[in-house]
This record gives C-alpha cells, sequence and structure tokens, in this order.
C-alpha cells in the first residue's frame, strides 16, 4: 500500500496543477457573469427611470435613506461597479460594493421568491470569493500589481 503513496500523490500534484492553470478563467468567468447581472439590472433601471422611482417608494424598503437616494445610489452602484469588476480594477473593492448592493436588494425586497433568492445567495458567494482571493491574474490589479 505504501508503493501507490507516492504515485497517488503525484497523480494530486498534477491535477492540482491543472486546477490552478483554470483558476484565472473561473475568476473571470465569476466576475463577468455576476457583473452583467447587475449591470443589466442597472441599465433596465435608467430604461425607465419613473418607475425605478416608483418601485424605490413603494415596492423596496431601502431602510435608512430617502427613496429617491437609494434608486441613484443603487443605479450608480449597478452600472459602475460591474465595471471595476469586469476589468477587475479594484476588483476587490467593486466585488465588495456589489456585495453590499446584493445584501441591500435581498433585504428590501418584503417577499423574493425562492429561486430569485438563491440567486442572490449564488451571486454572494461568487463575489466573496473575489473579495477573499481577487480578481485574479487575468485582471488590471494584476497588470498594474495592486492585487
Amino acid at each position: 500500500m505504501n508503493t501507490n503513496r507516492p504515485a497517488l500523490f503525484r497523480v494530486h500534484k498534477s491535477f492540482s496543477e491543472w486546477l490552478n492553470f483554470l483558476q484565472p478563467l473561473l475568476l473571470l468567468a465569476a466576475r463577468v457573469y455576476v457583473a452583467w447581472v447587475f449591470f443589466a439590472s442597472g441599465l433596465t433601471k435608467i430604461d425607465d427611470w419613473d418607475t425605478t422611482l416608483f418601485l424605490f417608494e413603494l415596492e423596496y424598503a431601502v431602510p435608512f435613506i430617502s427613496p429617491a437616494l437609494a434608486a441613484w445610489l443603487g443605479t450608480a452602484g449597478e452600472l459602475i461597479l460591474p465595471v471595476l469588476l469586469v476589468f477587475g480594477l479594484f476588483g476587490r473593492l467593486g466585488a465588495l460594493g456589489l456585495t453590499a448592493v446584493n445584501i441591500v436588494a435581498v433585504v428590501s425586497l418584503s417577499e423574493i421568491a425562492p429561486a430569485a433568492l438563491t440567486l442572490h445567495y449564488l451571486w454572494g458567494v461568487l463575489l466573496l470569493g473575489v473579495v477573499a482571493f481577487g480578481p485574479g491574474k487575468l485582471s488590471v490589479d494584476n497588470v498594474i500589481g495592486t492585487e
């Protein structure tokens, strides 16, 4: 049984190296996916600003600030932070900001469908991965040495 151990370790090391090669691609895919979700939401908000204001006044119960300010801040966050996230420029900051937007979105809705809540959890986990590990090698942060 001990004779198999070194071979098993070599296989494990090769597999780990292969996965390490994929890490930057997977981090990029996570960043682009989550960024697109939030950016598309921001585009929807600016497409019909009157409806956005109406929803923030009657549907979304954002605590501590006025509905109009919440609409402006939420929309700005959904349009600016995803760009940072995609390029990996201040990637951790962009991911942390979108995490806050994600939390406020869940908290502010009085009723949320279980499938939608599951998606918010998925986005949150992907964003926290970028916060914890950084945007990866395929990022502006890596190129300029700030990761």
